[in-house]
């Protein structure tokens, strides 16, 4: 699903549908088969795959457009196969999180409020362990103190085709010289975020979500997106030479 999508609404099925999968993923820690979303709903099988459809071009969900079953691989902030980061409440693994970025979203959400949400994560240069506890979106503890959010893609190429490569390019690391042994090991340059700011940048797109039935869709506007990281102190001279 490209960048700079027209604006647009969902419509009454997809909005149903993305309320459905927040409730079931946030219980149970694994996303729905096609006969759990259809048993919610009462959506038969086309009518499911449109609304999946519609998800996916609002970066609501990542689905396998080439499959029958209309593989569910992130509801955001999930991921539905293993990631960096797990989502630890009350001692239970929660499910795991799309991405460091949606790791410091996730507490947002209505079923965690109030709740202290873990993190269990690690750094993409050494594998060594992070672990954050955040509750409604606020930091409560980092281990190590020194930990940040190394991005390695420029904005210009997020969401190119899906969300997944733009994902998987932002990644937890200890500290500033294991984000750049992290860059030799990848051959790739990137933008380093404290987690004060990588908490800012995500704050205002999931402020509103699952409170909000209604919240429109997201979208990929890359010279928006580097106005937001300026004004947020992110030093993006790596993307703009």
């Amino acid at each position: 699903m490209p960048q700079n999508v027209p604006d647009f609404r969902f419509g009454e099925d997809a909005i149903k549908l993305r309320q459905f999968l927040y409730e079931f993923w946030c219980a149970r820690g694994y996303p729905p088969n096609l006969r759990d979303a259809t048993e919610a709903t009462g959506f038969d099988r086309r009518r499911l795959m449109q609304a999946y459809r519609e998800l996916d071009l609002g970066i609501m969900v990542v689905i396998d457009q080439e499959t029958e079953n209309v593989n569910l691989l992130k509801c955001m902030p999930f991921s539905a196969y293993p990631s960096q980061a797990r989502l630890i409440i009350d001692g239970r693994f929660n499910g795991y999180l799309g991405c460091a970025m949606e790791a410091v979203a996730a507490s947002k959400m209505p079923p965690f409020a109030g709740k202290a949400c873990h993190i269990e994560a690690y750094c993409a240069c050494c594998l060594g362990p992070v672990r954050l506890a955040m509750t409604d979106g606020a930091l409560i503890s980092a281990e190590p103190q020194s930990t940040l959010v190394h991005v390695s893609l420029s904005p210009w190429y997020w969401n190119a085709s899906t969300v997944i490569r733009m994902c998987d390019a932002m990644n937890f690391v200890l500290d500033r010289s294991h984000a750049e042994r992290f860059e030799r090991q990848a051959g790739r340059r990137g933008a380093i975020f404290t987690l004060a700011q990588a908490i800012a940048f995500v704050s205002r797109g999931v402020a509103t979500r699952m409170w909000d039935p209604h919240r429109p869709p997201d979208f990929i506007r890359p010279a928006e997106i580097f106005d937001g990281l300026k004004a947020l102190g992110v030093d993006t001279s790596v993307w703009e030479r």
